[in-house]
């Protein structure tokens, strides 16, 4: 699981970065919309895997003590991205609909891109 942490952490950082280029996108484009929609998926996407990572780690917990019952929190996620989309449609002057959406995904993806990298990196 001290792997899951430092992918974790790494995902911050990215996510960070991304949120910083999000406020510039922000301030000094005509896209304002559709940077404030990638800031509030990105950051709403963090939180998932942040709630996914936790719940992980509940899991192996109870897998090696052998008792109790643990899910992996998807009621969570599910309902924080229907919140996402719900501020999205609720203030559609602000912030667009398709980039929030785009934003969920930017850590799964990120996620991705990483073990890819992990992977070619440590097999050559």
């Amino acid at each position: 699981m001290h792997e899951l942490q430092r992918i974790f952490t790494k995902q911050k950082k990215y996510i960070f970065f991304l949120l910083a280029v999000c406020v510039l996108g922000w301030g000094f484009t005509p896209y304002s919309t559709i940077f404030a929609g990638l800031a509030l998926g990105s950051l709403f996407g963090l939180y998932n895997f942040w709630i996914l990572v936790r719940r992980m780690e509940k899991f192996d917990r109870v897998l090696t003590d052998g008792k109790g019952r643990a899910g992996l929190g998807t009621t969570f996620r599910f309902a924080s991205g229907v919140a996402a989309v719900a501020i999205a449609l609720a203030l559609p002057n602000y912030i667009h609909l398709i980039s929030t959406v785009i934003g969920l995904m930017i850590p799964y993806v990120l996620l991705i891109v990483e073990r890819i990298m992990y992977y070619t990196k440590h097999q050559l």
